[in-house]
Protein backbone atom coordinates (compact mmCIF):
# COMPACT_ATOMS: atom_id res chain seq x y z
CA UNK A 1 0.00 0.00 0.00
CA UNK A 2 1.18 3.10 -1.35
CA UNK A 3 0.31 7.05 -0.07
CA UNK A 4 1.52 10.45 0.14
CA UNK A 5 1.58 12.22 -2.96
CA UNK A 6 3.77 14.63 -5.03
CA UNK A 7 2.33 16.80 -7.86
CA UNK A 8 4.83 18.22 -9.90
CA UNK A 9 3.75 21.39 -12.36
CA UNK A 10 1.64 23.84 -11.09
CA UNK A 11 -0.74 24.42 -14.81
CA UNK A 12 -4.26 24.11 -15.02
CA UNK A 13 -4.08 20.44 -15.25
CA UNK A 14 -2.07 20.63 -11.92
CA UNK A 15 -4.88 22.36 -10.15
CA UNK A 16 -7.18 19.15 -10.78
CA UNK A 17 -5.03 16.65 -10.07
CA UNK A 18 -4.53 19.04 -6.34
CA UNK A 19 -8.60 19.30 -5.96
CA UNK A 20 -9.45 15.85 -6.73
CA UNK A 21 -6.08 14.10 -4.52
CA UNK A 22 -7.62 16.54 -1.76
CA UNK A 23 -10.98 14.84 -2.23
CA UNK A 24 -9.56 11.68 -1.83
CA UNK A 25 -6.74 12.44 0.77
CA UNK A 26 -8.27 9.86 2.96
CA UNK A 27 -6.60 7.57 0.91
CA UNK A 28 -3.89 9.10 -0.69
CA UNK A 29 -2.84 10.72 2.68
CA UNK A 30 -0.51 14.13 2.75
CA UNK A 31 0.01 16.41 -0.40
CA UNK A 32 2.22 18.22 -1.74
CA UNK A 33 3.05 20.26 -4.80
CA UNK A 34 6.46 21.52 -7.07
CA UNK A 35 6.96 23.77 -9.54
CA UNK A 36 9.57 25.86 -10.72
CA UNK A 37 7.39 29.02 -9.63
CA UNK A 38 6.25 28.47 -5.70
CA UNK A 39 3.75 30.90 -5.56
CA UNK A 40 1.55 29.26 -8.58
CA UNK A 41 1.87 26.22 -5.85
CA UNK A 42 0.36 28.37 -3.45
CA UNK A 43 -2.31 29.87 -5.35
CA UNK A 44 -3.57 26.20 -6.10
CA UNK A 45 -3.12 24.96 -2.43
CA UNK A 46 -5.39 28.51 -1.59
CA UNK A 47 -7.85 27.48 -4.28
CA UNK A 48 -8.35 23.68 -2.73
CA UNK A 49 -8.70 25.15 0.78
CA UNK A 50 -11.57 27.72 -0.60
CA UNK A 51 -12.92 24.98 -2.24
CA UNK A 52 -13.31 23.12 1.35
CA UNK A 53 -12.16 20.26 -1.37
CA UNK A 54 -10.30 18.77 2.00
CA UNK A 55 -12.10 15.02 3.00
CA UNK A 56 -9.56 14.89 5.57
CA UNK A 57 -8.56 18.54 7.00
CA UNK A 58 -5.31 18.76 5.79
CA UNK A 59 -3.04 21.30 3.99
CA UNK A 60 -0.63 21.41 0.94
CA UNK A 61 3.08 21.87 1.29
CA UNK A 62 4.44 23.70 -1.79
CA UNK A 63 8.11 23.80 -2.90
CA UNK A 64 9.91 25.35 -5.57
CA UNK A 65 11.44 23.10 -7.97
CA UNK A 66 13.57 22.58 -11.52
CA UNK A 67 12.41 19.42 -12.12
CA UNK A 68 15.23 18.58 -14.58
CA UNK A 69 17.33 18.46 -11.16
CA UNK A 70 17.15 14.83 -10.27
CA UNK A 71 18.56 15.27 -6.63
CA UNK A 72 16.65 18.30 -5.92
CA UNK A 73 13.53 16.10 -7.24
CA UNK A 74 14.78 13.17 -4.95
CA UNK A 75 15.15 15.45 -1.82
CA UNK A 76 11.53 16.80 -2.03
CA UNK A 77 10.45 12.81 -2.77
CA UNK A 78 12.37 12.09 0.47
CA UNK A 79 11.65 15.33 2.35
CA UNK A 80 7.50 14.51 1.55
CA UNK A 81 7.56 11.02 2.48
CA UNK A 82 5.85 10.74 -0.89
CA UNK A 83 5.66 7.29 -2.27
CA UNK A 84 3.75 8.58 -5.38
CA UNK A 85 4.62 11.00 -7.63
CA UNK A 86 2.15 12.59 -10.23
CA UNK A 87 4.15 14.34 -13.13
CA UNK A 88 2.07 16.45 -14.78
CA UNK A 89 4.70 19.67 -15.78
CA UNK A 90 6.40 19.84 -18.76
CA UNK A 91 6.85 16.72 -21.36
CA UNK A 92 10.55 18.07 -21.26
CA UNK A 93 10.64 16.46 -17.45
CA UNK A 94 9.48 13.05 -17.57
CA UNK A 95 12.73 11.40 -17.87
CA UNK A 96 14.59 13.52 -15.10
CA UNK A 97 11.25 12.87 -13.11
CA UNK A 98 11.19 8.93 -13.78
CA UNK A 99 14.49 8.63 -12.86
CA UNK A 100 14.26 10.38 -9.44
CA UNK A 101 11.24 7.90 -8.77
CA UNK A 102 13.05 4.79 -9.87
CA UNK A 103 16.23 6.28 -7.33
CA UNK A 104 13.81 6.74 -4.27
CA UNK A 105 11.22 3.98 -4.91
CA UNK A 106 8.15 6.01 -5.57
CA UNK A 107 5.60 4.91 -8.28
CA UNK A 108 6.04 7.60 -11.09
CA UNK A 109 2.63 8.42 -13.29
CA UNK A 110 2.64 10.97 -16.02
CA UNK A 111 -0.08 12.25 -18.79
CA UNK A 112 2.15 12.59 -21.66
CA UNK A 113 5.01 11.21 -23.63
CA UNK A 114 8.55 12.72 -23.12
CA UNK A 115 9.60 15.90 -25.44
CA UNK A 116 13.34 16.85 -25.98
CA UNK A 117 13.18 20.42 -26.32
CA UNK A 118 15.29 20.51 -30.11
CA UNK A 119 12.80 17.62 -31.26
CA UNK A 120 9.47 17.11 -32.32
CA UNK A 121 7.30 14.28 -34.01
CA UNK A 122 10.38 12.08 -33.40
CA UNK A 123 10.93 8.08 -34.79
CA UNK A 124 7.49 5.93 -33.84
CA UNK A 125 7.35 4.38 -31.79
CA UNK A 126 8.19 7.60 -29.53
CA UNK A 127 8.10 5.93 -26.43
CA UNK A 128 10.80 3.47 -27.49
CA UNK A 129 13.45 7.11 -27.38
CA UNK A 130 12.72 7.79 -24.04
CA UNK A 131 10.75 5.97 -21.27
CA UNK A 132 10.35 2.56 -22.39
CA UNK A 133 14.35 2.70 -22.01
CA UNK A 134 13.77 2.03 -18.24
CA UNK A 135 11.53 -0.47 -18.59
CA UNK A 136 13.82 -3.22 -17.38
CA UNK A 137 15.33 -0.73 -14.38
CA UNK A 138 11.63 -0.51 -13.22
CA UNK A 139 11.16 -3.93 -12.92
CA UNK A 140 14.41 -4.96 -11.65
CA UNK A 141 13.42 -2.20 -8.75
CA UNK A 142 9.90 -2.75 -8.15
CA UNK A 143 9.11 0.69 -9.05
CA UNK A 144 5.72 0.99 -11.01
CA UNK A 145 5.41 3.80 -13.84
CA UNK A 146 2.09 3.84 -15.83
CA UNK A 147 2.70 5.97 -18.67
CA UNK A 148 0.23 8.52 -20.35
CA UNK A 149 -2.15 8.09 -17.86
CA UNK A 150 -4.14 11.08 -18.82
CA UNK A 151 -7.21 11.08 -21.02
CA UNK A 152 -5.85 11.02 -24.37
CA UNK A 153 -3.84 9.48 -23.68
CA UNK A 154 -5.00 7.39 -20.56
CA UNK A 155 -8.76 7.08 -20.57
CA UNK A 156 -8.84 6.56 -24.16
CA UNK A 157 -6.34 3.69 -23.91
CA UNK A 158 -8.76 2.44 -21.75
CA UNK A 159 -11.41 2.34 -23.88
CA UNK A 160 -9.29 0.64 -26.65
CA UNK A 161 -8.62 -2.45 -24.19
CA UNK A 162 -12.34 -2.60 -23.36
CA UNK A 163 -13.65 -2.78 -26.80
CA UNK A 164 -10.98 -5.08 -27.98
CA UNK A 165 -11.32 -7.00 -25.03
CA UNK A 166 -14.86 -7.79 -24.28
CA UNK A 167 -16.88 -5.65 -27.45
CA UNK A 168 -14.92 -7.50 -30.53
CA UNK A 169 -13.80 -10.43 -31.57
CA UNK A 170 -11.61 -9.15 -34.08
CA UNK A 171 -10.79 -5.33 -34.12
CA UNK A 172 -9.76 -3.93 -37.56
CA UNK A 173 -9.73 -0.17 -36.76
CA UNK A 174 -9.13 2.19 -33.52
CA UNK A 175 -9.56 5.78 -33.87
CA UNK A 176 -9.30 8.15 -30.87
CA UNK A 177 -11.73 10.76 -31.82
CA UNK A 178 -10.95 14.54 -29.51
CA UNK A 179 -13.56 17.04 -30.02
CA UNK A 180 -13.71 20.17 -27.69
CA UNK A 181 -17.21 21.78 -28.41
CA UNK A 182 -16.40 24.74 -26.23
CA UNK A 183 -15.35 28.51 -26.66
CA UNK A 184 -12.99 30.52 -24.48
CA UNK A 185 -13.81 33.77 -25.75
CA UNK A 186 -10.49 34.96 -26.48
CA UNK A 187 -8.97 35.62 -30.35
CA UNK A 188 -6.50 32.88 -30.07
CA UNK A 189 -5.36 30.68 -27.48
CA UNK A 190 -4.26 26.83 -26.72
CA UNK A 191 -6.35 24.45 -24.29
CA UNK A 192 -3.05 23.49 -22.36
CA UNK A 193 0.89 24.40 -23.10
CA UNK A 194 1.42 26.16 -25.98
CA UNK A 195 4.94 25.12 -26.72
CA UNK A 196 3.91 21.69 -26.26
CA UNK A 197 0.52 21.95 -28.29
CA UNK A 198 1.96 23.42 -31.07
CA UNK A 199 4.39 21.12 -31.45
CA UNK A 200 2.35 18.13 -32.05
CA UNK A 201 0.91 19.76 -34.76
CA UNK A 202 4.59 21.31 -36.81
CA UNK A 203 5.84 18.09 -38.10
CA UNK A 204 4.83 14.49 -39.19
CA UNK A 205 1.49 13.09 -38.62
CA UNK A 206 2.23 9.66 -37.78
CA UNK A 207 -0.61 6.73 -37.73
CA UNK A 208 -0.55 3.23 -37.72
CA UNK A 209 -2.40 2.32 -40.67
CA UNK A 210 -2.16 -1.66 -42.10
CA UNK A 211 0.54 -2.82 -39.65
CA UNK A 212 2.97 -0.36 -40.36
CA UNK A 213 3.75 3.76 -39.71
CA UNK A 214 2.58 5.73 -41.95
CA UNK A 215 3.20 9.44 -42.46
CA UNK A 216 0.94 12.48 -43.53
CA UNK A 217 0.72 16.04 -42.69
CA UNK A 218 -0.85 17.93 -40.70
CA UNK A 219 -4.74 19.16 -41.78
CA UNK A 220 -3.82 16.92 -45.03
CA UNK A 221 -6.58 14.18 -43.70
CA UNK A 222 -9.96 14.93 -42.33
CA UNK A 223 -13.36 13.42 -40.93
CA UNK A 224 -16.52 14.23 -40.09
CA UNK A 225 -18.96 12.49 -37.55
CA UNK A 226 -22.30 12.96 -35.78
CA UNK A 227 -21.04 12.56 -32.05
CA UNK A 228 -23.04 12.69 -28.82
CA UNK A 229 -24.33 15.62 -27.59
CA UNK A 230 -21.81 18.17 -29.46
CA UNK A 231 -23.06 17.15 -32.83
CA UNK A 232 -21.69 16.96 -36.32
CA UNK A 233 -17.94 17.70 -35.53
CA UNK A 234 -15.25 17.69 -38.31
CA UNK A 235 -11.71 16.17 -37.39
CA UNK A 236 -8.37 15.79 -38.28
CA UNK A 237 -5.72 13.10 -38.54
CA UNK A 238 -3.14 14.10 -35.69
CA UNK A 239 -0.25 11.84 -34.58
CA UNK A 240 -0.54 11.87 -30.63
CA UNK A 241 0.78 9.46 -27.66
CA UNK A 242 -1.40 6.54 -27.77
CA UNK A 243 -0.79 5.51 -31.51
CA UNK A 244 2.62 4.61 -30.06
CA UNK A 245 1.54 2.62 -27.88
CA UNK A 246 -1.68 1.35 -28.40
CA UNK A 247 0.37 -0.21 -31.89
CA UNK A 248 2.46 -2.27 -30.05
CA UNK A 249 0.01 -3.62 -26.96
CA UNK A 250 -2.87 -4.27 -28.96
CA UNK A 251 -3.17 -6.33 -32.30
CA UNK A 252 -4.82 -3.87 -34.26
CA UNK A 253 -4.07 -3.19 -37.43
CA UNK A 254 -5.23 0.48 -38.03
CA UNK A 255 -5.41 3.27 -35.08
CA UNK A 256 -5.64 6.72 -36.06
CA UNK A 257 -5.93 9.75 -33.67
CA UNK A 258 -8.18 12.60 -34.98
CA UNK A 259 -9.02 16.02 -33.01
CA UNK A 260 -11.50 18.70 -34.30
CA UNK A 261 -10.11 22.70 -35.08
CA UNK A 262 -12.32 25.02 -36.65
CA UNK A 263 -11.51 27.10 -39.35
CA UNK A 264 -10.18 29.82 -37.48
CA UNK A 265 -7.74 27.52 -35.12
CA UNK A 266 -6.26 26.25 -38.63
CA UNK A 267 -6.08 29.87 -40.16
CA UNK A 268 -4.13 31.52 -37.55
CA UNK A 269 -1.52 28.44 -36.87
CA UNK A 270 -0.84 28.05 -40.79
CA UNK A 271 0.34 31.96 -40.27
CA UNK A 272 2.25 31.42 -37.77
CA UNK A 273 3.60 28.17 -38.90
CA UNK A 274 4.37 29.57 -42.12
CA UNK A 275 6.30 32.61 -40.98
CA UNK A 276 8.42 30.31 -38.88
CA UNK A 277 6.82 31.21 -35.35
CA UNK A 278 6.27 27.89 -34.41
CA UNK A 279 9.76 27.14 -35.05
CA UNK A 280 11.73 25.02 -32.23
CA UNK A 281 15.18 26.07 -32.87
CA UNK A 282 16.76 29.49 -32.22
CA UNK A 283 17.23 32.36 -34.14
CA UNK A 284 18.86 35.62 -33.77
CA UNK A 285 17.55 38.85 -33.58
CA UNK A 286 18.81 42.26 -35.24
CA UNK A 287 20.04 42.89 -31.96
CA UNK A 288 21.63 39.93 -31.72
CA UNK A 289 19.49 38.53 -28.98
CA UNK A 290 19.12 34.98 -29.23
CA UNK A 291 15.64 33.83 -29.22
CA UNK A 292 13.42 30.71 -29.92
CA UNK A 293 10.33 31.65 -31.70
CA UNK A 294 7.72 28.97 -30.42
CA UNK A 295 8.56 30.21 -26.83
CA UNK A 296 8.05 33.86 -27.95
CA UNK A 297 4.49 33.07 -29.10
CA UNK A 298 3.97 31.43 -25.78
CA UNK A 299 4.55 33.77 -23.99
CA UNK A 300 2.22 36.16 -25.89
CA UNK A 301 -0.07 34.13 -25.55
CA UNK A 302 -2.80 34.01 -22.97
CA UNK A 303 -1.94 31.26 -20.35
CA UNK A 304 -4.33 27.94 -20.49
CA UNK A 305 -4.98 28.29 -16.86
CA UNK A 306 -6.54 31.45 -17.55
CA UNK A 307 -9.54 30.64 -19.98
CA UNK A 308 -11.43 28.78 -16.93
CA UNK A 309 -14.12 31.65 -15.95
CA UNK A 310 -14.81 32.43 -19.57
CA UNK A 311 -15.22 29.12 -20.68
CA UNK A 312 -18.48 27.24 -21.58
CA UNK A 313 -19.71 24.26 -23.92
CA UNK A 314 -19.05 20.95 -23.91
CA UNK A 315 -15.83 17.69 -24.88
CA UNK A 316 -16.65 14.77 -26.13
CA UNK A 317 -13.79 12.53 -26.82
CA UNK A 318 -14.02 8.80 -26.86
CA UNK A 319 -12.33 5.71 -29.06
CA UNK A 320 -14.40 4.27 -31.91
CA UNK A 321 -13.39 0.92 -32.76
CA UNK A 322 -14.81 -1.35 -35.62
CA UNK A 323 -14.61 -4.97 -36.44
CA UNK A 324 -16.10 -8.27 -35.63
CA UNK A 325 -18.43 -10.01 -33.10
CA UNK A 326 -19.93 -13.00 -33.69
CA UNK A 327 -18.74 -13.14 -37.25
CA UNK A 328 -20.58 -9.67 -37.55
CA UNK A 329 -19.68 -6.39 -38.52
CA UNK A 330 -19.41 -4.13 -35.42
CA UNK A 331 -18.85 -0.69 -34.16
CA UNK A 332 -18.32 0.56 -30.72
CA UNK A 333 -17.93 4.10 -29.76
CA UNK A 334 -16.89 4.56 -26.32
CA UNK A 335 -16.32 8.35 -24.77
CA UNK A 336 -16.85 10.82 -22.59
CA UNK A 337 -18.45 14.38 -22.19
CA UNK A 338 -17.13 17.54 -19.93
CA UNK A 339 -18.66 20.57 -19.86
CA UNK A 340 -16.01 23.71 -19.17
CA UNK A 341 -18.43 25.47 -16.94
CA UNK A 342 -19.31 22.24 -14.56
CA UNK A 343 -15.36 21.87 -14.48
CA UNK A 344 -15.00 25.21 -13.83
CA UNK A 345 -17.21 25.59 -10.68
CA UNK A 346 -15.85 22.42 -9.01
CA UNK A 347 -11.81 22.83 -9.43
CA UNK A 348 -11.57 25.97 -10.89
CA UNK A 349 -10.06 24.88 -14.11
CA UNK A 350 -11.50 24.38 -17.88
CA UNK A 351 -13.27 21.08 -19.12
CA UNK A 352 -9.87 20.17 -20.71
CA UNK A 353 -7.82 20.88 -18.08
CA UNK A 354 -10.97 18.87 -16.26
CA UNK A 355 -10.41 15.89 -18.54
CA UNK A 356 -6.49 15.44 -18.05
CA UNK A 357 -6.14 15.84 -14.39
CA UNK A 358 -8.84 13.57 -12.88
CA UNK A 359 -7.63 10.06 -14.41
CA UNK A 360 -4.13 9.90 -13.01
CA UNK A 361 -5.68 10.70 -9.40
CA UNK A 362 -8.09 7.58 -10.34
CA UNK A 363 -4.92 6.24 -11.00
CA UNK A 364 -3.09 6.97 -7.95
CA UNK A 365 -6.16 5.76 -5.87
CA UNK A 366 -5.20 1.96 -8.01
CA UNK A 367 -1.79 2.28 -7.07
CA UNK A 368 -2.13 3.51 -3.75
CA UNK A 369 -5.31 0.50 -2.98
CA UNK A 370 -2.37 -1.68 -4.76
CA UNK A 371 -4.64 -2.85 -7.70
CA UNK A 372 -2.48 -1.07 -10.30
CA UNK A 373 0.45 -1.04 -8.49
CA UNK A 374 2.28 -3.28 -10.60
CA UNK A 375 6.36 -2.97 -9.98
CA UNK A 376 6.92 -2.23 -13.37
CA UNK A 377 6.30 0.04 -16.27
CA UNK A 378 3.11 0.12 -18.08
CA UNK A 379 1.07 1.73 -20.39
CA UNK A 380 -2.65 2.38 -19.83
CA UNK A 381 -4.04 -0.52 -22.16
CA UNK A 382 -1.19 -3.16 -20.20
CA UNK A 383 -3.61 -2.69 -16.91
CA UNK A 384 -7.25 -3.89 -15.97
CA UNK A 385 -9.22 -1.29 -17.56
CA UNK A 386 -12.37 -1.88 -15.53
CA UNK A 387 -11.58 -0.90 -12.05
CA UNK A 388 -10.07 2.61 -13.20
CA UNK A 389 -13.38 3.31 -15.33
CA UNK A 390 -15.48 2.32 -11.89
CA UNK A 391 -13.27 5.04 -10.51
CA UNK A 392 -13.79 7.54 -13.13
CA UNK A 393 -17.49 7.18 -13.27
CA UNK A 394 -17.90 8.33 -9.48
CA UNK A 395 -14.68 11.12 -9.67
CA UNK A 396 -16.90 12.96 -12.96
CA UNK A 397 -15.81 11.88 -15.53
CA UNK A 398 -18.58 8.98 -16.32
CA UNK A 399 -17.97 6.75 -19.48
CA UNK A 400 -20.38 6.05 -21.84
CA UNK A 401 -20.99 3.48 -24.99
CA UNK A 402 -23.27 3.46 -28.29
CA UNK A 403 -23.54 0.69 -30.25
CA UNK A 404 -26.00 -1.28 -32.46
CA UNK A 405 -27.52 -1.52 -28.67
CA UNK A 406 -28.34 2.15 -28.06
CA UNK A 407 -26.22 4.91 -26.16
CA UNK A 408 -25.77 4.39 -22.13
CA UNK A 409 -23.71 4.23 -18.76
CA UNK A 410 -21.05 2.41 -19.04
CA UNK A 411 -20.06 0.63 -15.48
CA UNK A 412 -18.24 -2.89 -14.85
Amino acid sequence: MKKNILIIGAGGVAQVVAHKCAQHNDILGSIAIASRGISKCQEIAASVREKNAFKVPAEIACFELDALNIEATKSIIKETEAQIVINVGSAFLNMSVLQACIETGAAYLDTAIHEEPHKICETPPWYNNYEWQRRELCEANRITAILGVGFDPGVVNAYAAVAVNDYLDQTDSIDIIDINAGSHGRYFATNFDPEINFREFTGEVWSWQNSQWTSNQMFEIKRTDDLPVVGQQTSYMTGHDEIHSLSQNLNVPNIRFWMGFGEHYINVFTVLNNLGLLSEQPVTTAEGLEVIPLKVVKAVLPDPSSLAPDYSGKTCIGTLAKGKKDGKDKEVFIYNVADHKEAYQEVGSQGISYTAGVPPVAAAILVAQGTWDVQKMVNVEQLDPKPFLNLLNQMGLPNRIKDENGDRELSF
